[in-house]
């Protein structure tokens, strides 16, 4: 028979234990880390080693059915120049548009949205929205222009960061800052977007003329010639040449929830398309009663005032 082993040969080698003197960090992915309550722990013990703020704004663009083909070049022309949106099918212009509208920004996982919607064939209305909680925007678009419309020489690079202005009036009142806050939120393309390039060589200008929001896409133009080379912060050199879009924006009402809810703002200088139209069928009406009355007046005066019998009217008859 064999020998029996020892029992110390027989017993397994236990397991180093790791240095429990420094904390395991989190793992981390794309989007984050993964444990979110080790990471605020972190935070409240250790401030100064707080994650960095990620802007992670998406824009969902859709439309309307039964849209005008210019408005929906328009739409595509702001596709193109926003690289942080995702495009959507259309959506049934009805009264629980809203309700639609946020289930479907919510899938597809945005936080904003720019929905343009088209009335009669004629008229464009632009929302702009902050989902789910507002606050969001109506605006009529009048003056639309599109790039294949206008055929401009300027061009930038597909996908590259814009420079946001605004004229000084939007520090005027308190529902123009809001509007340029919102303007900035949704046109302004995060910083290392995956589809966005690190260049900044367009400028969006937003300028208040008339209450109006008027719209402009400019390319900055440098010259390249190794003898015009631009010093770091010369700006004499460089000129602006306009891409497109074209178009004007007139607000409605600002709601406080997202595509309704309570009216912040309501604009009191804003005249429907439908009024318009109306007035002017008044007034083509108002013309051709003009006419008809002018008519029965020379009657009348044909009749009240006859003329002689002129003496020499038979006289070649004979």
């Amino acid at each position: 028979m064999g020998k029996k082993r020892k029992r110390s040969e027989t017993q397994t080698a236990e397991p180093t234990k790791k240095d429990e003197g420094a904390p395991e960090r989190p793992k981390r992915t794309l989007l984050g880390w993964k444990d979110k309550e080790e990471v605020k722990k972190q935070t409240v013990s250790n401030p100064e080693s707080s994650p960095v703020f990620r802007n992670k704004e998406k824009v969902m663009v859709t439309c309307s059915r039964r849209i005008n083909y210019r408005y929906r070049h328009l739409m595509l022309n702001m596709v193109s120049l926003l690289p942080h949106c995702k495009k959507d099918n259309k959506v049934e212009s009805k009264s629980s548009k809203g309700a639609t509208l946020n289930e479907l920004i919510e899938l597809r996982g945005c936080s904003s949205a720019l929905f343009f919607e088209c009335r009669k064939h004629q008229d464009l209305y632009l929302w702009m929205a902050k989902c789910p909680s507002g606050p969001s925007v109506k605006f009529l678009v009048n003056a639309v222009h599109t790039m294949e419309e206008l055929k401009l020489t300027g061009n930038n690079l597909k996908g590259s960061r814009p420079l946001l202005t605004f004229s000084g009036n939007f520090e005027k009142d308190a529902h123009w800052k809001l509007l340029k806050e919102m303007i900035i939120q949704i046109f302004g393309t995060p910083k290392e977007h995956r589809k966005s390039k690190p260049y900044h060589d367009h400028v969006f200008v937003f300028s208040i003329v008339d209450d109006h929001i008027w719209f402009r896409n400019y390319q900055i133009s440098i010259p390249h010639n190794e003898s015009d080379k631009i010093v770091r912060g010369g700006l004499d050199k460089m000129t602006l040449v306009e891409v497109g879009p074209r178009f004007c924006l007139n607000p409605i009402k600002i709601f406080a929830g997202s595509f309704g809810g309570p009216t912040l703002y309501e604009n009191p200088f804003y005249v429907s398309p439908n009024q318009i139209r109306a007035l002017e069928k008044r007034q083509k009406a108002g013309k051709y009663a003009k006419k008809v009355k002018a008519k029965t007046r020379r009657k009348m005066h044909e009749l009240s005032n006859p003329l002689e019998p002129d003496e020499f009217a038979d006289m070649w008859r004979e």
